[in-house]
């Protein structure tokens, strides 16, 4: 990679003056924001995958809650939500279990926009990382990128989301900031590591050499692990005059977006997801988790208009009917995911839920 030298560094101002313009005559070319929201750029991707292959994905934006101008229109932000919403359907028109990995080994960099040129101008590779850590919600509010240098561990957190319904969104995050560290470092560099809190039997061959090391699935974290010592190289394309200019951008634009802040149900559903499969999904170990009392927990759930026992049981409701669509799964094994000691109970519990039986609805689909 050459180095972002002065040609660069007018575009990157350029980019600036644009950008200044463009938030001073906001109102015009926006639509009203949910948030977190995100630059769309995979939904954007995902669009144009569908168009390719002769699928009409524009029936697909009302499912979502999206419009044809936000997915067509780079500078509209979309809700991350109705993102993930939109990819997972086209994914499924594709019947491409690993979209978002797909979208992601062949996307251009540069497309990533002020984040990546923020990361690609850093000295060595931790100081990327740890701006990615910074800045990353310029381009995702729904997905916090936590750096532990000493660790050599990279987390993505999901925040004012759901993690239960996202996988190729987060498979996308981790692939492209993989790809974006060997770029900038110049090397083939591979993670001791990669590992996915939601489920799936396996990947594609072509897909483990991609990522050169062991790739997990049903962890407790979504991350990638690197060696203490592989983080630790120059970047080829260090600039420091562009990076101290592109920070100055960077903290402007993260200054004008709205905190985000997750509801007590996410928060909830995001700790159980983790604690279901060992049986744990009691008020205590949640709010063990979260760092809070019970009587505090049930409280904020109760100004949301829930109670613990009915987050519990609509999550493991919609686990449930997403399990089942994977054929890997065995009844009993879906049983155990979702913390019961027995079939029985499941079968019980998720006929109570849909009216039908868990073996029924399976061999429907």
């Amino acid at each position: 990679m050459r180095l972002l030298g002065v040609h660069t560094q007018v575009q990157q101002e350029r980019r600036m003056q644009r950008a200044m313009a463009w938030r001073n005559s906001r109102g015009r070319l926006r639509t009203p924001e949910k948030f977190p929201t995100a630059t769309g750029g995979i939904a954007r991707l995902a669009y144009e995958q569908a168009k390719a292959a002769r699928i009409d994905a524009r029936r697909f934006l009302d499912d979502a809650k999206l419009t044809l101008q936000q997915i067509t229109d780079d500078r509209i932000r979309v809700p991350v939500k109705a993102q993930i919403e939109f990819v997972n359907l086209v994914a499924n028109a594709l019947q491409n279990e690993v979209l978002g990995i797909h979208l992601a080994q062949t996307v251009d960099l540069r497309e990533i926009g002020l984040l990546y040129y923020v990361l690609a101008s850093s000295e060595k590779l931790y100081d990327a990382l740890h701006r990615a850590e910074r800045y990353s919600g310029i381009n995702n509010e729904g997905i916090r990128i936590i750096y532990h240098q000493r660790k050599g561990s990279i987390t993505f957190q999901h925040v004012g989301i759901a993690r239960l319904s996202d996988r190729h969104q987060v498979e996308f995050f981790a692939t492209v900031l993989l790809r974006i560290c060997r770029n900038i470092a110049g090397r083939q560099l591979v993670p001791d590591s990669i590992r996915f809190m939601h489920r799936r039997a396996r990947l594609p061959f072509d897909l483990q050499s991609f990522f050169g090391c062991s790739v997990t699935f049903g962890s407790r974290a979504d991350e990638i692990i690197f060696s203490k010592t592989a983080l630790d190289c120059a970047v080829v394309g260090a600039d420091p005059y562009l990076n101290s200019l592109l920070e100055k951008l960077c903290d402007e634009t993260i200054s004008e977006r709205r905190a985000i802040s997750s509801t007590w149900r996410l928060r909830v559903e995001n700790a159980l997801a983790q604690l279901l499969p060992h049986g744990q999904a009691r008020i205590s170990e949640v709010c063990r988790e979260l760092g809070v009392s019970s009587r505090t927990l049930s409280r904020r759930l109760t100004s949301e208009g829930y109670t613990f026992a009915e987050v519990v049981d609509a999550l493991r409701s919609d686990l449930a009917k997403r399990y089942l669509r994977e054929p890997e799964l065995t009844i009993s094994k879906i049983a155990w995911l979702l913390g019961y000691r027995q079939t029985s109970s499941f079968t019980h519990a998720f006929k109570r839920w849909t009216g039908k039986i868990p073996s029924r609805v399976r061999s429907r689909d």
